[in-house]
């Protein structure tokens, strides 16, 4: 007896066998699990294309490890990578090595409560382990990421669980990658060191003004003025990575990965889906829903050499990373920008 299903005949359309829909079914899935797979290889690719090094201390004396997850962010003046022409059009100068640029900790929470990211500035005054007093890339010059690590650390009192680094290129490249990132220049901004000729106005930044822009330090405050530029271009750049623009674009998309991830330099232990973690909290914080502040200011010093420094406000800094590395709320009265340093 053929097989009928009620209501077919009067609409003059055959049922379809139950064999055809299992194997429509099994094509489906098929397709399915071609796609998933090739996901789960672009994951892959994309996590062996982090470089990697020991970044974080493998022993000695470390904080406690406490709640929610901390990641220092560096940016350094590497020019690995880059051609003569290309530093010329980044105004990097041909300087070997690598140095830091802009530290940055930022603490995850536990639960639901807010990210915080705290700008270090560079020229701050800290105890380096093993080199006495001194600035804060100046542990970074002496250890590499090891000692910038440890330094970061003995003088924060919060245990770093995540590193990453990020060259001039690559900077230059991400920004790129998105088309330029928007940002509103208070005032005329000029370096020719930095390759840097802004005028006041609402302007979108590529690559090499972008990184001019965070780079400068040609402003009344030096580190202090370009700490909060960091922080006000790193909130456009995440949202302007976080908006349909880039995410439903996948001419833009597929490359801001791949750039990123061969852009950036993480700890051994680092994969992609922890820079996906951080990058969920950096999406909060330019979002609105996070702190980002400087490290309580005290003043302007000296080393023992006459170098210009900046000194922390030591017991407003006390209370700022306690409360990170307890995982508490930031007291609101240790929250500062460059706006509110003085100076």
């Amino acid at each position: 007896m053929a097989y009928t299903q009620p209501g077919y005949e009067a609409r003059g359309r055959a049922p379809e066998p139950p064999v055809r829909r299992k194997r429509r079914g099994r094509k489906l899935l098929a397709v399915l699990a071609v796609l998933l797979l090739a996901l789960a290889g672009f994951v892959l690719y994309v996590d062996y294309s982090l470089k990697r090094e020991q970044a974080l201390p493998a022993d000695g004396d470390r904080p406690q490890d406490g709640p929610g997850t901390n990641w220092l962010l560096v940016g350094s003046d590497s020019r690995e990578g880059l051609d003569q022409e290309r530093q010329a059009e980044l105004g990097t100068g041909d300087t070997a090595g690598r140095r830091t640029d802009t530290v940055m900790l930022v603490h995850i929470p536990e639960g639901s409560g807010e990210p915080t990211m705290v700008s270090l500035p560079r020229d701050s005054l800290v105890k380096i382990p093993g080199h006495g007093k001194d600035k804060l890339n100046a542990a970074f010059a002496y250890g590499g990421s090891q000692l910038l690590v440890r330094t970061v650390e003995s003088n924060t009192g919060v245990r770093i669980d995540h590193y990453a680094e990020v060259g001039l290129g690559g900077f230059a490249d991400i920004t790129d990658a998105v088309g330029g990132v928007d940002l509103c220049v208070k005032e005329p901004m000029r370096d020719p060191k930095a390759n840097l000729d802004l005028q006041p106005g609402c302007q979108t930044l590529a690559g090499p003004q972008a990184l001019g822009y965070v780079r400068t330090r040609a402003t009344a405050q030096g580190d202090l003025d370009r700490v909060q530029r960091q922080r006000e271009f790193l909130a456009a750049l995440t949202g302007k990575v976080s908006g349909p623009e880039v995410l439903a674009n996948p001419f833009r998309l597929f490359p801001l990965i791949l750039n990123t991830s061969q852009s950036f330099l993480v700890d051994t232990g680092d994969h992609v889906w922890h820079l996906g973690s951080l990058g969920l909290a950096m999406k909060g914080i330019a979002s609105g829903q996070g702190v980002t502040t400087t490290v309580p200011f005290g003043g302007f010093g000296e080393t023992d050499g006459g170098a210009s420094v900046v000194e922390w406000d030591d017991e407003g800094a006390e209370k700022l990373f306690g409360a990170l590395a307890t995982d508490s709320p930031v007291p609101q009265d240790v929250i500062t920008t460059a706006e509110g340093l003085g100076g």
